[in-house]
């Protein structure tokens, strides 16, 4: 049963168990997709198959070089492993991000790309963001805004 402090905060023992559980489901369900079984991706990772079981069931907390070797075996980026471990925070751009650093079906360096561009259009958006303050749009037209002496 999770306990709360006086706080409502978790206690940080939960919070950590909690880790161990998540991350071990992403890594069956990343697995799974793929279609790897257990034994192949200890084989693939470096890991005995009872130790893999074990962080698949949320009974150990991988460390990062082991992270990284699953990650390796399964084809995903070690990022997003750290992520889910609780290692790393996760980056800017959220869901996306995780979708894309997730994908068994897009190289390395073909996620870098979309990474890349997405951030640029984020950054985009957020630059002209702060060129429209003082203005406003009517549909798709950017329209300069008169100062309203009463405001």
């Amino acid at each position: 049963m999770d306990e709360s402090d006086e706080n409502g905060r978790p206690n940080p023992i939960d919070v950590v168990a909690g880790l161990g559980r998540d991350i071990g489901e992403y890594i069956r369900q990343q697995r799974s997709s793929a279609q790897i079984s257990l034994r192949q991706l200890s084989k693939l990772a470096g890991v005995s198959n009872p130790y893999l079981s074990q962080i698949e069931r949320g009974l150990r907390k991988p460390s990062a070089e082991i992270l990284q070797q699953i990650a390796k075996g399964l084809r995903i980026s070690a990022e997003a492993l750290y992520v889910q471990a609780g290692i790393l925070d996760a980056p800017v751009g959220g869901v996306v991000v995780d979708a894309v650093l997730a994908d068994t079906g897009l190289t390395e360096r073909q996620k870098q790309v979309l990474l890349d561009v997405y951030e640029t259009f984020r950054r985009t958006n957020t630059n002209a963001q702060s060129t429209v303050e003082g203005s406003d749009v009517d549909g798709d037209r950017l329209v300069e805004r008169t100062p309203n002496p009463k405001e």
